[in-house]
């Protein structure tokens, strides 16, 4: 542990922070001035743009002969996205579940969880199923798109007194902190994992602790920097839009490329107790989406309590 870890550490979280806003404000812009709704921009282009960590790490992993560390980075990071990434920004705005696109895509989340656990209980994730996952994920963007202009419509719909300056921005600007985001979230995750895994080895932690609890964290910290950037902004449903979507993206997208590359053995018995929980976390999220029920300080502090034993069981299992 040197005074280089605490730079990493520091600078990493500014630039996420930094970073998010940025990718709000983009994607805010974007879906003002394209008539396309901010749960749209936030399913794919948000989404896509903070799961560039897990995307990284899983394909790094693949071609490196470790394709199983994929399955171990989506199951982790698809429970933090719930428990951990949809907890927090509760603690500071209210998140509201309601809305047909909310429900809809809730409902394809859920139908790819269950998907994916299926395939896994098989034993193996094949490049076939690889393929029907990418395909999975061109069928979700599709339908969605086709849906989303009635969005505004929805008596659901979020509030009108919102900021709607950032339209007005030219579009280089607006394409401008997109990338600025896209970029600068991978970038800051890095340096922040980078800065505490050292920390964290120097205070004594094992390395596997460490990359149960640190590096599984930090892949999911881009979701979490634009969630919370943009409950400061009142976007609560950029907020959902992007949990669902990364979620998607997590399953459908790297699951479904890593396969391709590698496929991908299922058959231990803890990897599948751990893709159950993720299907019980997946559905407890869509009956509440369904229930309209909004995520407020509550139950977001229970979806962090949840998130902390799911890391202290995981840390045990290992460990113990």
């Amino acid at each position: 542990m040197t005074v280089l870890s605490f730079v990493y550490l520091i600078g990493g979280a500014v630039l996420l922070m930094f970073a998010g806003d940025a990718l709000v404000r983009g994607a805010m812009g974007v879906s003002l001035r394209s008539g396309l709704s901010a749960t749209f921009i936030s399913l794919t282009v948000v989404a896509l743009g903070t799961s560039l960590p897990e995307l990284l790490v899983s394909v790094q992993a693949a071609l490196g002969g470790s394709p199983d560390i994929a399955l171990g980075n989506v199951i982790g990071s698809n429970v933090a996205n719930i428990l951990l990434i949809l907890g927090v920004p509760a603690l500071i705005l209210a998140v509201t579940t309601s809305g047909r696109e909310h429900r809809r895509n809730s409902l394809m989340m859920l139908a790819a969880t269950v998907a994916f656990a299926g395939v896994a209980w098989v034993g193996t994730i094949s490049r076939i199923a690889g393929v029907c996952f990418l395909i999975g994920l061109i069928v979700v963007i599709t339908i969605s798109l086709r849906l989303s202009k009635t969005a505004s419509e929805d008596e659901d719909s979020p509030p009108k007194d919102i900021d709607t300056t950032v339209a007005k921005l030219p579009t280089p600007r607006l394409v401008g902190y997109l990338l600025a985001g896209v970029i600068g979230l991978p970038i800051g995750a890095h340096g922040l994992i980078t800065g505490a895994q050292d920390i964290a080895l120097a205070i004594g932690l094992s390395e596997s602790a460490v990359g149960l609890t640190v590096i599984a964290l930090g892949t999911s910290l881009p979701e979490l920097a634009a969630s919370v950037a943009a409950a400061w902004r009142g976007r609560t449903d950029v907020i959902m839009g992007n949990v669902i979507g990364s979620n998607l993206m997590n399953i459908l997208l790297i699951i479904g490329v890593t396969s391709i590359i590698s496929p991908l053995d299922t058959s231990s018995p803890l990897l599948f107790a751990d893709l159950m929980m993720l299907v019980a976390i997946t559905a407890i999220l869509t009956l509440i989406v369904f229930a309209k029920w909004p995520i407020g300080r509550t139950l977001g502090a229970v979806f962090l309590a949840g998130y902390g034993v799911f890391t202290w069981l995981a840390v045990s299992s290992v460990t113990g």
